[in-house]
């Protein structure tokens, strides 16, 4: 089981001030770098103008948040999933996930409802847009304001941690237009459930939205 954050860790930061492992992650979200493969420290000093102890803490950072693994005189490489430990993972993440969504106090307050609304415009524009960097990130923050309305800290600190540990397993439908066009109207039908006051809608739909990235995951495993 990857190990908790270091503070440390989350500070080493390329020159424009972004933490390297934030910059590593989205690279891998986005597929851009692909299961399995190799991350050397000697390339991604270079590509990124840092020195080794930066590589290093957002390698280390990277393997906390379960999307790098190491090998012993093989260095770090981009992690990889079985069809088992997707499965966990999902089960998992299907447990916290509805299990949040059940504990979201309703009828929401109107102002966080409005926050919510607002980043899934964002999402949108950045759908309509191509804009792949500005879809993941109105996603990340939409759903983190979503599980946040449950008011439960160490829940929400939960699901982003088990979220995080399936980017690798997202990359595949992130920047799928079919799939890009069923999360849009998934969160809409979220937010639909939160203004009808509708617990079970929101759970389900949560339950629901899970599953596309681990099927078109778990068909590419069995493929390969």
């Amino acid at each position: 089981m990857p190990e908790p954050t270091s503070p440390a860790h989350t500070t080493a930061s390329v020159s424009g001030g972004a933490p390297l492992a934030d910059l590593l992650e989205e690279d891998i979200v986005l597929g851009r770098r692909f299961p399995r493969e190799r991350l050397v420290e000697d390339e991604l000093m270079e590509q990124f103008d840092v020195k080794r102890h930066v590589v290093r803490a957002a390698l280390q950072e990277l393997h906390n948040r379960g999307l790098v693994r190491r090998k012993p005189h093989a260095g770090a490489y981009v992690a990889a999933y079985g069809e088992k430990e997707v499965r966990d993972l999902y089960d998992l993440r299907e447990v916290l996930e509805v299990s949040c969504a059940r504990r979201v106090s309703l009828p929401v307050p109107r102002a966080r409802l409005a926050e919510l609304v607002e980043i899934q415009h964002r999402h949108d524009a950045a759908v309509g847009g191509g804009d792949a960097r500005g879809v993941l990130q109105a996603n990340l923050a939409f759903h983190r304001h979503l599980f946040s309305l449950a008011d439960n800290d160490a829940l929400v600190e939960a699901i982003d941690r088990y979220a995080r540990m399936t980017h690798v397993i997202r990359s595949i439908t992130i920047t799928d237009p079919e799939s890009l066009r069923r999360a849009q109207e998934e969160h809409w039908t979220m937010v639909d459930a939160l203004r009808a006051g509708d617990t079970d809608l929101l759970a389900d739909i949560c339950r629901d939205h899970l599953r596309p990235s681990r099927d078109a995951y778990l068909r590419r495993v069995r493929t390969a």
